[in-house]
């Protein structure tokens, strides 16, 4: 019998029974309980946080990997920090099979214990390193070796997995277990879980970038600058950062310096000369 949380039946057993009404009301309070869950691993979320503080600084990179829609969850979240936060090649996710698996299942691809830590080897890992498993059943071979030989060459490592006790979180030092309990279709854990799974990884990425100086108050002040949504949007957070009322001025200061953050030093150390 499989005593996996993620794996036993639902608590709805008619679904195919119900009224589009009746299934949406039903998945949204089944989706109200992931927050609440992911709120007890915070603890832990904490210490992984702040161990990547630590080691980001040391020329680290947190490696997110993971199979199925837990690596696609962890290759989202990382190519969101570059346009997001200025920051490249730090956050980097990975998932079985490569980069086809992220739209096609990659047969037997998270079954090979070795694979994990061989597709690791080509950004030549080192102890500044942090690699984060994720795994909504605690179970994937790929998962599970990268994590053991990673924790042996003595980097940092931490799972985000919704079973608790799993071989996942044995094999890393700072285990993030949410527990969402049953989904709402048995077994299909690219829902609760997989929405813990992100709110989990939307703390680690966010807050370590704030940790490292990314936010300034609450603005993004080193985001690329990659449509015209953000320019506009960098251009007031330089009027109000600055005080100046001329848009277009403020709007070419940001063309200028290419950067909020530059922006600004740029415009104050001028102003603090004259």
């Amino acid at each position: 019998m499989d005593n996996r949380t993620t794996e036993q039946s639902s608590r709805y057993d008619n679904l195919d029974k119900m009224s589009t009404s009746e299934i949406l009301l039903a998945m949204n309070a089944e989706d109200r309980t992931v927050p609440v869950a992911v709120s007890g691993a915070i603890p832990q979320i904490q210490k992984l946080v702040d161990g990547i503080v630590s080691r980001i600084p040391l020329g680290g990179r947190v490696f997110y990997l993971g199979a199925g829609t837990s690596g696609r969850l962890g290759i989202v979240d990382a190519s969101e920090i570059p346009p997001t936060y200025g920051v490249h090649d730090v956050f980097i996710g990975m998932m079985a099979g490569g980069d086809k698996a992220i739209r096609d299942a990659v047969e037997g691809a998270e079954d090979s214990l070795t694979g994990g830590w061989e597709d690791l080897q080509r950004f030549a890992p080192t102890v500044n390193d942090t690699v984060v498993g994720i795994a909504a059943s605690g179970t994937t071979p790929y998962v599970i070796g990268a994590l053991e030989e990673a924790r042996s060459h003595g980097l940092l490592t931490g799972c985000i997995t919704c079973n608790q006790g799993s071989p996942v979180a044995k094999a890393c030092e700072i285990p993030i277990e949410v527990v969402v309990g049953p989904e709402f279709v048995t077994g299909s854990t690219r829902m609760k879980a997989g929405t813990a799974q992100k709110l989990v990884l939307n703390m680690i990425s966010t807050a370590s970038m704030i940790r490292l100086g990314h936010v300034k108050g609450s603005k993004m002040v080193d985001m690329q600058l990659t449509n015209h949504k953000l320019v506009d949007r960098g251009t007031r957070m330089i009027m109000e950062e600055t005080g100046i009322e001329d848009y277009g001025y403020a709007r070419s200061l940001l063309l200028t310096y290419g950067q909020v953050r530059a922006a600004v030093t740029a415009y104050q150390a001028k102003t603090h000369k004259a």
